[in-house]
């Protein structure tokens, strides 16, 4: 595989780092005058489309039933669940503080992995990290909290629908591992949207937001979000997440899961005026460090294991 470009690296980790840190922002303004199933599910349909489209543009868009009943899964997990849990929040809480809540899932994903026997159980410092993430969990639920949110609605509502969710994104997560895909992972990713949109439009039509959406009443800011987060948070953002995962070591790619928190919160001060309290840059900071902390050291356990490996086989 050829060396890329450094100039190319710079600008994809750059992408999925703005990208991906400001689709919580996107999401808090398309839902102004946009009810949230139905654009979540709108979103993700129109962006699997396109992905199938470009699949199918390369000759890698043939798919059997079983690839589209896991897609199914998944989508149902990551997208209904975790994507959608994300958006229905938004109208409880600030953009930069549910990207703060998210960034728990790799702490599920190491409780979940040992639970269910698919991850070593966590190290020392592994259960460090995990400790000081709920305690940062647990300081925004705390009492005094005050977070200026949409709608002036209890905070403590939208971070509890987050943390179920991101249990569900998660779990997800770890079944996607064990499952078999196509041989593409666009194709895949766009059998996921395009299964998890259509989940996400059914959920918004059984909860009564179809008649509540007039698209007279949908402001120029909504629209505008909506299409930045169809065409540059899910297709430009996850392909540039692809491009890097053949091209970088995995462990400076999973940064993102502790950058973007930063990024939403940094653009949902400036752009939306959202207020970043001394109490939530605590938990920020326990949060964001925990995981970092976690990935670290799960990387450094999986360099260490093959090495352990080879220094006790016996020589032929």
């Amino acid at each position: 595989m050829a060396v890329p470009k450094k100039t190319l690296v710079i600008i994809a980790f750059a992408a999925l780092y703005v990208i991906w840190g400001s689709t919580y922002l996107g999401i808090r303004f398309s839902i102004e005058t946009i009810p949230p199933f139905l654009m979540a599910g709108a979103r993700f349909v129109l962006a699997g489309l396109i992905m199938y489209a470009i699949a199918w543009s390369q000759g890698i868009g043939e798919s059997n039933w079983r690839n589209w009943r896991t897609s199914l899964i998944i989508g149902a997990c990551l997208l209904l669940g975790g994507n959608g849990g994300v958006t229905i929040s938004e109208r409880f809480i600030d953009s930069g503080l549910a990207a703060l809540i998210v960034a728990v899932v790799p702490i599920y994903i190491v409780l979940l992995g040992w639970a269910t026997g698919m991850a070593a159980r966590p190290t020392p410092i592994m259960w460090m990290g995990l400790a000081g993430g709920f305690i940062g969990v647990g300081i925004l639920f705390g009492p005094g909290l005050h977070v200026h949110s949409v709608g002036g609605q209890n905070p403590v509502i939208g971070i509890s629908i987050l943390l179920v969710t991101s249990f569900i994104w998660s779990a997800g997560s770890l079944y996607s591992r064990a499952a078999k895909h196509a041989a593409s992972p666009f194709l895949t990713a766009a059998q996921q949207m395009i299964c998890g949109g259509f989940l996400l439009l059914i959920a918004g039509v059984i909860t009564g937001e179809l008649p509540r959406f007039h698209s007279g009443s949908v402001s120029m800011r909504s629209l505008w979000a909506f299409v930045y987060l169809v065409i540059i948070g899910a297709v430009v953002g996850y392909t540039a997440y692809i491009w890097l995962l053949r091209h970088c070591d995995p462990a400076k790619v999973a940064t993102y899961a502790y950058v973007n928190p930063i990024v939403a919160v940094l653009l949902g001060t400036f752009f939306a005026n959202e207020t970043v309290t001394a109490r939530m840059l605590v938990a920020a900071v326990l949060i964001i460090g925990s995981v970092a902390l976690i990935i670290t050291a799960q990387q450094l356990r999986a360099r260490a294991e093959p090495a352990l490996n080879a220094a006790i086989e016996p020589a032929d």
